[in-house]
């Protein structure tokens, strides 16, 4: 029997409650509960150093004062919209490479316990090549042992890695994924681990198992010690809240979750809530979307 744990990602504080006061009180006492992930949207990790510093320090005390436990800190939005370590261009990813160390440090001085998200998208051109993805794909697999290396330096205990729902966005396949989390962990300093999230298994051009959610949390559950909670159709990466107006039309059912993790054999997880509310959204639908949706899995989860 899998120990499972229920989180809350800070994506709904962005350009709302970015204050880190803010985010924790509603997140610990408006939502009861004592696990976050925090979103890089809230702090760019290249801030120039004493700005960042600073809001760190801030972080670290409110997480302390509201005893809220920062499972890791992640990639956001803004950072989605960038190829990262699959960049074309070497000079892209060697940049895209110092992001990452800066957020694995930046993530320490918050005092989370990893790091990690999406890591990079192919060019359609090196897609098609396949030279080209092999050339890249190897990079990638370099870049994270190394980034595995500057965790262990901060003290981190892992890296994420988030598989996505594009082909282009890799690993796309369950097989994929276990071979490449084989490769990457051969010489890592600390594991690098998947953070797979309910919503990504809707990969155009791929069929059977590897776009059934149940059966990527049966295969991979144990290597993924954060998982992203959302509620969608399963013909896209929607971020829905658990709500009566989402549920009905939503494939993700607590029950068949939680069933497939117990099947896994992972020890112990976190689900991590990540709905994302677009930005005209009002505030308090934002916050009563997401009280309910921690409700509705209340019923199945009660740590």
């Amino acid at each position: 029997m899998t120990t499972i744990k229920l989180g809350m990602m800070n994506c709904f504080a962005v350009k709302r409650w970015p204050e880190p006061e803010a985010w924790c009180k509603i997140i610990t006492e408006d939502f009861g509960l004592q696990y976050a992930q925090f979103s890089f949207d809230l702090l760019d990790p290249r801030t120039l150093p004493l700005i960042r510093d600073k809001t760190c320090s801030q972080i670290a005390k409110a997480t302390k004062k509201y005893n809220l436990h920062l499972t890791s800190a992640f990639t956001g939005l803004a950072s989605y919209s960038f190829s990262l370590l699959l960049h074309p261009d070497l000079g892209m990813r060697i940049d895209a490479l110092n992001w990452y160390e800066q957020a694995i440090k930046t993530a320490a001085k918050m005092g989370t316990d990893g790091t990690g998200g999406y890591v990079g998208a192919l060019s359609m051109q090196d897609f098609k090549d396949e030279s080209r993805k092999k050339y890249l794909m190897e990079f990638l697999v370099e870049a994270l042992q190394h980034l595995s290396q500057i965790a262990k330096e901060v003290g981190q205990k892992f890296l994420l890695w988030e598989p996505m729902p594009l082909r282009r966005e890799p690993p796309w396949t369950i097989d994929e994924a276990k071979n490449l989390y084989r490769m990457v962990n051969e010489t890592a300093a600390v594991p690098v681990q998947f953070c797979l999230d309910l919503g990504h298994q809707c990969t155009m051009g791929v069929t059977g198992k590897d776009r059934n959610t149940y059966e990527w949390l049966r295969q991979l559950a144990p290597h993924s010690p954060i998982i992203h909670i959302q509620q969608t159709d399963g013909q896209g990466d929607r971020h829905w809240p658990f709500t009566e107006e989402y549920n009905c039309r939503g494939v993700i059912e607590p029950g068949k979750v939680i069933q497939a993790i117990n099947d896994s054999g992972a020890e112990e997880l976190t689900l991590v809530f990540e709905v994302i509310h677009p930005f005209e959204a009002d505030e308090e639908k934002v916050l009563n979307d997401l009280e309910r949706s921690v409700k509705y899995w209340r019923k199945w989860i009660k740590e």
